[in-house]
């Protein structure tokens, strides 16, 4: 499965779980095809920024897609430790099961 395939997924089960019902709001970041955009990174673009964000009970979850095999880049792990250093909510999801695992612990 592709990441773009795990994002749909993900997108799709939040929204009916918890968007629809006013419990939470999940969109992506286009962050790595606009990046070399010398527009976009003066206007805040960010390299390594996650795929997603989440928000949920009151916190921000910030979610890095991967395949099953796939590796963060060094702006992707650089990203996360100032996230996380932030006190706040990273995950590196490789699944719909997994997400949900992480969701719901959240919840």
């Amino acid at each position: 499965m592709t990441e773009a395939q795990i994002q749909q997924q993900i997108i799709i089960w939040f929204r009916n779980n918890y968007q629809i019902k006013g419990k939470g709001l999940i969109f992506s970041v286009a962050n790595e095809s606009t990046y070399s955009n010398k527009k976009f990174k003066n206007t805040g673009t960010m390299a390594g920024v996650s795929d997603l964000i989440v928000v949920l009970n009151g916190k921000t979850i910030f979610v890095e897609l991967k395949t099953e095999i796939g590796k963060q880049s060094e702006a992707q792990l650089k990203f996360q430790k100032n996230i996380e250093n932030l006190n706040q909510e990273y995950y590196l999801i490789r699944s719909l099961e997994q997400f949900k695992n992480e969701i719901s612990r959240e919840d």
